[in-house]
């Protein structure tokens, strides 16, 4: 079985198409847009199952030009990530251990007693102070060894007591050391008994906001940028930020500033997100960076954004030409559509009759009109 067929090139077919008017050979479809790939017709009613192998071109080469598409938007190249820093896995947070407050209240009240005690058994109380706190008269021969012992006992249990008093506050934090090595961190709230002997260092828990000075940065294209952002943290575990590291809040500036110079920010208003993906960004970089000495961070946005000192005036510039060329490009679509709408209407209701000279001069003259009524030069 054969089957014989004939291949009209493209170019052909669209003039064939034009001669032969109403003889009701249906036009070729062309897709002018991308190119596409021809599948010989002996293919579709071969008998032998023998795979014969035809090159094929690929479906589609090429976006043209002028075509009317839009290009699509590029992705944004994937940001760079600095190494994270290492940190003693045993260095965490863990409660310390502490006591109510009355413990200390109760030490020290018995410290007290026992050194109003001793001072009677050594009889140096006063008299008086001794009917007033109604103990009976004791004619000590003055304070002795053991006297002095009891002094010290009574000392000690008084300054134990009352020194380890603490008051735990909402949103403060203290980290407990002693001799170099971590005790443990205190979150409690309300008075306390700390063992005071154990140094305390404050630190801050609460949310905190930072807002930053202008820092350098660049668009999208690298013209510079001076950007205020407003970082939202806190610390996570204290443990880390008091002791893995040298001064915590210092560092968060730091990574925020490392994450600026890495993270192109773009104006608001912009094609690729604006503000609102720098910010994402910024916040995974910073957030990333931060986890491993014990710092949380929420988020970072950038607040106030504006171009660099010497790049101002001419990016300026350039944006009042780019709106002033949308504004012209809208308005000169609007008259197009008007004129042809005009002219369609004029035409096919019979009212004037042209040729292609009187069409120019009409198509012309409407346009003159359309845009001195819009207050557009033409």
């Amino acid at each position: 079985m054969s089957t014989t067929t004939s291949h009209t090139p493209p170019e052909s077919e669209g003039q064939s198409d034009g001669s032969a008017g109403g003889s009701g050979v249906r036009p070729a479809r062309l897709i002018r847009n991308e190119a596409t790939t021809e599948i010989p017709v002996h293919l579709l009613f071969r008998d032998d199952p023998d795979p014969v192998r035809v090159p094929l071109a690929p479906a589609v080469v090429a976006r043209r030009r002028g075509t009317g598409e839009q290009p699509r938007p590029g992705r944004p190249a994937p940001v760079r990530r600095r190494p994270l820093p290492e940190v003693d896995p045993e260095l965490a947070e863990r409660p310390a251990r502490v006591l109510p407050g009355a413990a200390g209240l109760l030490a020290g009240a018995c410290g007290l007693t026992g050194a109003l005690v001793t001072t009677w058994w050594a009889g140096l109380l006063p008299p008086p102070a001794a009917r007033a706190f109604g103990l009976p008269g004791y004619p000590g021969s003055g304070p002795g060894l053991a006297h002095w012992a009891a002094y010290a006992g009574a000392g000690l249990l008084g300054a134990a007591g009352f020194g380890g008093l603490a008051r735990g506050r909402t949103g403060r934090a203290w980290v407990l050391g002693l001799f170099g090595r971590y005790r443990g961190t205190v979150r409690r709230t309300g008075l306390l008994w700390v063992n005071p002997l154990l140094p305390r260092r404050r630190v801050d828990v609460r949310l905190r906001h930072w807002r930053s000075e202008a820092m350098p940065a660049v668009d999208p294209d690298g013209m510079a940028l001076r950007v205020v952002v407003l970082v939202v943290w806190r610390v996570r575990d204290t443990a880390r930020a008091l002791l893995a590291i040298d001064d915590h809040e210092t560092y968060v500036r730091e990574c925020v500033e490392a994450a600026l110079a890495r993270v192109p920010v773009e104006p608001a208003g912009g094609a690729r997100g604006g503000t609102t993906a720098a910010g994402d960004a910024l916040t995974r970089l910073v957030a990333e960076e931060t986890a491993p000495v014990g710092v949380e961070v929420f988020s970072v946005q950038p607040v106030r954004v504006d171009y660099a000192p010497e790049v101002a005036a001419a990016v300026h510039r350039r944006r009042i030409a780019a709106l002033d060329a949308r504004q012209r490009a809208s308005v000169l679509g609007s008259v197009v559509d008007s004129v042809e709408d005009t002219v369609t209407r004029l035409t096919t209701r019979g009212l004037v009759e042209l040729d292609d000279y009187d069409r120019k001069v009409l198509v012309r003259d409407l346009t003159v009109a359309f845009c001195s009524g819009r207050g557009e030069p033409v």
